[in-house]
């Protein structure tokens, strides 16, 4: 899908347009999207929980519940769900912005998504070993641990 963004000051309120042949499910959550973006909730944020990916040359919209960890591997930042992982552009310090408050960071590396936790347990010199539902596992930095258990209100 070809994508193309004009910015302009001129207008009185940002409008887009979509030319499609096929009306996919990832059309419509861009539009639900589009359309939400200005909604705020109590506390004046908008209310974004929408992540969107690439897996090959398609785009995806994934909902943050979906999403288990996010991670940096060979310099590509990844987003791990279930079953697949995807491809995002943005540094993961952006990505950690859009974030609600499910996910905490665990590493310099890796963000993951705290209903998605299995099980934590201890690794090696004071960090700990962290097992998602899907089977994907990582250490928590003793950097970040304090973070991660005020996060679980521990």
């Amino acid at each position: 899908m070809k994508v193309q963004l004009f910015v302009s000051k001129d207008l009185e309120e940002p409008y887009a347009e979509i030319y499609t042949d096929v009306l996919t499910d990832n059309i419509q959550k861009a539009m639900v999207l589009l359309e939400n973006e200005t909604e705020e909730d109590d506390e004046g944020i908008a209310d974004n929980s929408i992540l969107a990916v690439k897996k090959g040359q398609d785009i995806v919209l994934l909902d943050f519940d979906d999403i288990f960890m996010i991670r940096v591997e060979d310099k590509q930042t990844k987003v791990f769900t279930e079953d697949r992982d995807y491809l995002v552009k943005k540094p993961l310090y952006q990505i950690e912005e859009s974030l609600d408050s499910n996910f905490v960071r665990v590493s310099k590396t890796t963000i993951v998504n705290l209903r998605k936790i299995k099980r934590v347990a201890p690794s090696l010199k004071g960090m700990m070993f962290i097992e998602l539902k899907n089977g994907l596992k990582d250490n928590i930095s003793r950097k970040y641990l304090s973070d991660f258990k005020s996060a679980l209100d521990l």
